[in-house]
Formats: structure tokens, C-alpha cells, sequence
């Protein structure tokens, strides 16, 4: 009976103990940022990693700026192309993500997320970007805490500091000044549906920005713009 009681120590408690601890530290992180500005996310630094191996003095692209110096162009685009329920859902649009589970099964590979803003910044700010059940599970989780703690106007000041936009570019600011040298207070409606369309792959449209594609989806998104409702 000791023996067992060991074994189920070791493989069930501890790691049990760990995974409450991760849960508790995340959770101190995100009620932290409710009124203070993260400095980096998880995914901001390995991407710098990544960067550095190939050029050691690389510096990322980053600038926070407070949400009322964001224009409203881009909140309406990032929202009509992202996430259209962002203001009504409580994180996740579980049918969003069933449609997204079965196209992905049908095409034998990832080609559609069904995330929401919420999950996109639950993955950025504490997760890798394997793509595993356990890491999709502590995507709820975490997405569920922001949601707890913080409004959405909150969530999408965050994120539109800190998601990707470029190769090294992230944030709303850095990307305004790396494709259109203006602020992104400045970002007119058109400009800003580009940036919008770019979020699922940015580093990819970083490079291609003749896309053909992003041109057209961008002409979408400035139609959808108008009935985007902003927090």
C-alpha cells in the first residue's frame, strides 16, 4: 500500500499540484494587466528567439499605445474580420469551433482556427504555438480568466498591442509605422481592413503584400466594418 500510495503521488498529485500553480500564476498575471500594460507576451519572445538565431542584434517592432489612440477603423476591422460576436460571446464561439474541428478533418490538416480575440490573446500572451489538445485546453482556461477579469475593451486594447502583425512587427502602433509610416490613430478605413486581413498570417503577407487575395478579402472587410460593434 505505501508503494502505491507513492506511485499515486508522483503521478497524479504532483503533477496535479503543478498544474493548479501554472493555473494560479496565470491567473496573477492576467488580474495584474487588468490596469498594467504587459511589456512582451510568450509569443513576442520566441519570436525574437527565432529572429536572433539568424541575426543576434534583431529587435522587435513594439510600441503600446492606449486604446483611444487606436483608431476606431481598426478595432471595427480586426473585429469584423476576427471575431464578429467579440462584444456578445463570453470568450469562445463553440460553434465556430466545431465548423473550424470539421473542416480541419475533412482537408486532413489545419486550415481554419475558429478562435476568438479572447483565445487568440490567451494563446499570445502565455502559450506556444504547438498545436495539441493540452494546449487548447489551457487556451479555454486561460480565455475564460480574462474574461473573468477583465472587459472587453480591455481584452482588445491588449491584443491589439501585442498581436503579430509582420515579421518582428508587433501591435497596432508598429504596424501603422511599418506598412503606412503613420500612427495608428491615423489608420483610415481601407488601410485599416489590409492590416485586418493579415492577422491570420502575418509574416506570410509581410513578404507578399501584392497578394491578390488580401486585396480582395480587404474589400470584404471594409463592407463588413459598419456593423461591427465596439466595446
Amino acid at each position: 500500500m505505501k508503494i502505491f500510495g507513492r506511485i499515486l503521488f508522483w503521478l497524479v498529485l504532483v503533477p496535479l499540484l503543478i498544474f493548479v500553480l501554472l493555473q494560479a500564476y496565470f491567473l496573477v498575471q492576467i488580474w495584474w494587466w487588468k490596469d498594467h500594460n504587459p511589456s512582451s507576451t510568450s509569443f513576442m519572445r520566441h519570436q525574437l528567439d527565432v529572429l536572433q538565431e539568424k541575426k543576434p542584434d534583431f529587435k522587435l517592432q513594439h510600441k503600446w499605445v492606449p486604446y483611444d489612440r487606436i483608431s476606431n477603423n481598426l478595432k471595427r476591422a480586426v473585429i469584423a474580420s476576427e471575431d464578429d460576436g467579440f462584444v456578445d460571446h463570453e470568450g469562445v464561439e463553440w460553434e465556430a469551433m466545431q465548423k473550424a474541428y470539421e473542416k480541419n478533418q475533412k482537408k486532413g490538416k489545419v486550415v481554419a482556427g475558429g478562435s476568438t480575440i479572447t483565445q487568440q490573446l490567451a494563446k499570445n500572451l502565455f502559450l506556444s504555438a504547438e498545436r495539441s489538445y493540452f494546449r487548447k485546453g489551457e487556451e479555454l482556461i486561460i480565455t475564460y480568466m480574462l474574461e473573468q477579469c477583465m472587459d472587453k475593451k480591455r481584452i482588445l486594447e491588449i491584443y491589439l498591442n501585442v498581436v503579430e502583425w509582420g515579421v518582428g512587427v508587433f501591435g497596432a502602433e508598429a504596424a501603422a509605422q511599418h506598412y503606412y509610416h503613420i500612427s495608428a490613430a491615423n489608420l483610415g478605413a481601407a488601410q485599416a481592413a489590409r492590416l485586418a486581413v493579415m492577422l491570420p498570417k502575418p509574416r506570410y503577407f509581410d513578404k507578399n503584400q501584392g497578394s491578390g487575395y488580401l486585396q480582395r478579402r480587404s474589400e470584404v472587410i471594409l463592407q463588413r466594418m459598419g456593423n461591427s460593434e465596439l466595446p
